[in-house]
């Protein structure tokens, strides 16, 4: 039988090592780092960023700025009111996702699981068997790219991340 007390010891113990992680600094003051051959402008509703892998435009909710400050953008909220505070992170992240997207893109991978399933590219339509009685040719939107590596297999590949999710979304919603 165990101690009255070792349930209590045990989370002392473990709360003293999550503490640092429950009460550690936010993301949203964390400067956004800009590498090499990326440029940022700053205007008044958004963020344009451009890099090796092409242009993005950002925008930013009401309340927040940027500025550049020794070769890292930083998100500040415009007053002190609590409730920026949520979008205070939102907008850094957003911005942090555009300058990742300019530098290295962002891929999603699909697996296509099912008898007789099978996709293939053309151009940029994106074929599709899923069992219907007729196949689909999916279109791809502009600033996405698609492959298909093999017949069960495919990768989207983009700059924007919020295009390529929703990409990734609507392919997996054509079969239920």
């Amino acid at each position: 039988m165990a101690r009255a007390g070792a349930r209590e010891e045990f989370f002392d113990q473990n709360i003293r090592l999550l503490k640092p992680w429950l009460t550690g600094p936010l993301i949203a003051p964390a400067p956004n780092a800009l590498p090499k051959g990326v440029t940022v402008k700053v205007n008044k509703d958004a963020v344009e960023v451009q890099g090796p892998k092409g242009k993005l435009t950002q925008p930013y909710p009401r309340g927040i700025t940027f500025a550049l400050a020794d070769g890292a953008l930083v998100a500040t909220p415009a007053t002190d009111d609590p409730e920026l505070g949520k979008y205070h992170g939102l907008a850094r992240s957003l911005v942090a996702n555009a300058v990742a997207g300019v530098t290295d893109g962002f891929k999603k991978e699909l697996d296509i699981v099912g008898v007789g399933y099978r996709a293939a590219v053309q151009g940029k339509t994106l074929n599709l068997t899923l069992g219907f009685s007729h196949p689909i040719a999916f279109d791809m939107p502009e600033g996405t790219t698609v492959e298909a590596p093999s017949q069960t297999e495919i990768v989207i590949k983009g700059i924007d991340k919020q295009r390529v999710g929703q990409v990734a979304a609507e392919i997996r919603d054509l079969r239920p």
